[in-house]
């Protein structure tokens, strides 16, 4: 990729002064040759790191990747067409001088606006790592349904999801941030829909008391998602991925949440109640399906208008929608991929190739799906056009 880029780099430098290329020629090589020494280096020191530098160095790393090789690999998607359309010409005709001249001009501007969407992408990503983790932003949406019981008209319900907490761990002031905004809503129940963590309980260590904070009138409640059992990292025995997990469960739980696992409670105003059903996380392969909704709905069955929490989004399709009478489901787990185009009326992520439902309200019949892109990141340190979500739902009848 290096190479190639080069080579179109080399094209557009063409009669520049010989000082003037040797500076950016020196400059694209000394960046390639830091890459690749940076990850020589993650590779032969990991061992002798602790988990916390380890993740916060791969994770810097891969989002160095991120900034120099998706430009790179756009401006090569511009320089293959110009090479494609260069082979046509040369086989289709046989060029003379005045031709030539404005093919050189056509081949060159191909290459120029490719180094300016490249450009442009990178200031995307920089920007992203820079401040589109932490650029908050709180959605507000009323959603009416027919079976609402009168005594929860106007109830408001804030969700958040995949905090990926360890993330944090060098900027808990953000967390702050993020947990005053929420606390600005004034919410009547807060749920969490899962991953809490990236890997291990310890993460959350030194943000209970700030997670404690987060203010909710009528209660707050939890689920678990994929990164929360610890599958994604190797440990030394079963025993230690359970004990890891217990710990989480009470860390939670410690930080003021009610932890639902695979089980229902009922929510009650003046004599009326609200299912709300939290589910252990279910996925498609390769996610794991620990959740079990029959198990979860047996104490509720009875109570007509059910709320479900259920980390993975593909969940509500594959057992919900059509199948169960549950109102209004809350899910997580995509982050949107962190990164997507938004232009006013569209939007696109690369994640939508495997979560159709990626990102916002979706509705089938009189049954809702809210697919929260999460406040925190993961593997990549930035988000770009998917800025973290804290997400209130008014319901009405």
């Amino acid at each position: 990729m290096d190479i190639y880029a080069y080579r179109g780099v080399s094209q557009l430098m063409q009669g520049y002064s010989l000082s003037r290329r040797f500076i950016i020629s020196g400059g694209f090589w000394l960046l390639t040759f830091v890459m690749f020494t940076w990850f020589l280096w993650l590779g032969l020191t990991y061992k002798n790191q602790s988990y916390d530098q380890f993740y916060h160095n791969v994770t810097l790393f891969f989002g160095a990747m991120i900034l120099v090789y998706i430009p790179k690999l756009f401006f090569n998607i511009f320089q293959i067409v110009h090479d494609i359309a260069g082979l046509i010409r040369m086989i289709a005709s046989s060029p003379d001088v005045n031709a030539d001249n404005v093919k050189i001009t056509r081949a060159v501007f191909i290459l120029q606006f490719g180094l300016i969407v490249s450009g442009l992408l990178f200031f995307s990503i920089l920007w992203g790592i820079w401040k589109g983790k932490y650029n908050f932003k709180v959605r507000r949406l009323k959603l009416r349904f027919p079976g609402l019981p009168q005594a929860f008209q106007g109830i408001r319900l804030l969700q958040i999801s995949d905090f990926h907490i360890g993330s944090f761990s060098r900027n808990p002031d953000e967390v702050k941030k993020a947990v005053d905004l929420i606390n600005r809503e004034n919410a009547d129940y807060v749920f969490f829909t899962g991953d809490m963590i990236n890997n291990i309980a310890n993460e959350l260590d030194k943000f209970k008391d700030i997670l404690s904070g987060i203010k909710a009138q009528k209660g707050k409640y939890a689920i678990l998602g994929n990164h929360d059992y610890g599958d994604y990292y190797q440990w030394d025995s079963k025993e230690a991925r359970d004990d890891n997990l217990e710990k989480l469960c009470r860390g939670i739980n410690e930080a003021g949440f009610r932890l639902l696992r695979n089980e229902a409670i009922e929510l009650s105003e003046n004599g009326e109640s609200v299912a709300l059903i939290g589910v252990e996380n279910w996925g498609l392969p390769p996610f794991p399906q620990y959740g079990d909704l029959g198990k979860a709905m047996q104490e509720v069955k009875q109570i007509p208008f059910k709320i479900l929490l259920s980390h993975d989004p593909s969940h509500w399709d594959a057992e919900v929608v059509s199948k169960q009478d549950i109102s209004l489901t809350l899910s997580g787990h995509t982050h949107g991929m962190q990164f997507a185009i938004r232009i006013p009326g569209w939007s696109w992520s690369p994640v939508k190739m495997k979560y159709p439902r990626w990102n916002g309200l979706y509705r089938e019949g009189a049954q809702y799906l809210y697919v929260n892109i999460g406040i925190g990141f993961i593997g990549f340190p930035g988000r770009v056009g998917t800025p973290p979500e804290i997400a209130v739902f008014e319901l009405a009848r």
